[in-house]
């Protein structure tokens, strides 16, 4: 976002604009708004300014609910920007760990920050981009423990004492906001390590991180919230637990959950197909923890290597998605188009591991009609490619069992 634009939006004008204009909906809403602005007087820049922040704050409520309506964004702010319930799990880090000052060191548009103020840590949240920290600062202006300021992350000097929290930009700034690598980021991968070396440190990195970087002496904890893998957080000092080095959180309407280790775990033995396939969360997967649920559970490894178990007993854990299996087929895309018409499948969720099927092109060549619908799970199977038509357990489906089997 430009400055211009910024000092449009943090205009008394803007702001009550902001604040009068309808929730956005649609295009034809936005086109229906800014015809009526521009026409009561408002500047292009200013209905262009607040149009941007009512499409962002609609978007926003997936990761800040009811508190993106009083916030203010820019694109990659947004994209960036820590889940609230993620970020509440981070500021129970440093308040556990008894650590009252924190350096938020690239704050973005303040999410963590604001975590971190509400259990009563006292904030220095630095941003380098001056737009970015003017919207960081309206934000963050309802907690007088937040200091905002402009500087580099390399470059601020810390108070004694201060943890730090970082969460290194991955994306270019600018219109084309391409994803850069790790040896990219800013502040630099280097400088992150450094400092967890040096301080409590908490450190967000994308879930598809580079394990073997990963430095031995850090906790790795893997989160999936709302059924997405959404982050890695690099853990050192006293933020860190002593004997866990490998973790696993799933934050859902069932609260948090976690699974914990010393180090990875080895898989389980692999055990014949049974009535249900179970899909680990992406957390438990990137952790490297299946092994350890699979025991846990009295599950089987589906095949070697895959991330899928299967079982007779339906356990309630959650770390793991249910499929009760409906019917097993070989992977032939004849064999399983007639399958899928004759049970009048029309809605078709495709899961795969370890089969190398395009889900999207699979699913339109499979010309599906009818009203049910099912999930089928594409991989291995006692060495054969295989097809498992399924059902979500615990939900409502439309397929009933039959005798396919693979042959």
């Amino acid at each position: 976002m430009r400055a211009d634009e910024v000092r449009e939006l943090l205009s008394v004008e803007g702001l009550r604009l902001l604040d009068r204009i309808p929730p956005y909906r649609s295009g034809s809403d936005v086109l229906r708004t800014s015809a009526e602005l521009r026409k009561a007087g408002h500047s292009p820049a200013l209905v262009a300014a607040v149009l941007t922040q009512a499409r962002l704050r609609e978007r926003a409520k997936a990761k800040f609910g009811d508190f993106a309506e009083r916030m203010l964004f820019t694109e990659a702010g947004l994209e960036q920007a820590t889940r609230l319930p993620v970020a509440a799990l981070h500021a129970g880090r440093y308040a556990r760990a008894g650590l009252p000052l924190v350096a938020d060191l690239g704050c973005g548009i303040g999410g963590d920050a604001m975590a971190l103020a509400a259990l009563d840590r006292e904030v220095l949240a630095v941003e380098r981009d001056e737009s970015t920290a003017a919207l960081a600062a309206y934000n963050l202006a309802p907690f007088p423990s937040v200091t905002v300021t402009v500087g580099d992350a390399e470059s601020t000097p810390l108070p004694d004492g201060a943890a730090v929290f970082l969460d290194p930009a991955r994306r270019t700034t600018g219109s084309s906001g391409r994803r850069v690598s790790a040896d990219e980021w800013t502040p630099s991968l280097d400088f992150c390590f450094r400092t967890a070396a040096e301080r409590p440190t908490g450190m967000k990195l994308a879930p598809g991180f580079d394990r073997s970087r990963i430095p031995e002496d850090l906790e790795a904890q893997w989160v999936t919230a709302g059924g997405e893998t959404v982050e890695l957080t690099l853990w050192s000092g006293p933020l860190a637990r002593p004997g866990v080095r490998r973790s696993a959180v799933v934050l859902g309407p069932q609260g948090t959950a976690e699974l914990t280790a010393a180090e990875d775990s080895p898989d389980a033995a692999v055990a014949a197909l049974g009535r249900y396939v179970f899909e680990p969360a992406g957390s438990v997967i990137r952790a490297r923890l299946i092994g350890d649920l699979a025991r846990a559970v009295g599950a089987g490894m589906l095949s070697e290597g895959i991330a899928y178990l299967t079982g007779d007993a339906l356990p309630d854990s959650p770390f793991l998605a249910a499929f009760e299996v409906v019917a097993v087929l070989p992977l032939d895309e004849k064999r399983i188009s007639r399958e899928l018409r004759d049970r009048g499948i029309g809605r078709l969720e495709i899961k795969k591991r370890g089969v190398d099927v395009d889900p999207a092109a699979f699913r339109k060549r499979l010309s599906l009609r009818g009203e049910g619908e099912a999930t089928l799970l594409l991989a291995p199977v006692g060495g054969k490619r295989t097809a498992i038509l399924a059902t979500r357990a615990g939900q409502p489906g439309s397929v009933t069992a039959g005798a396919s089997t693979a042959k």
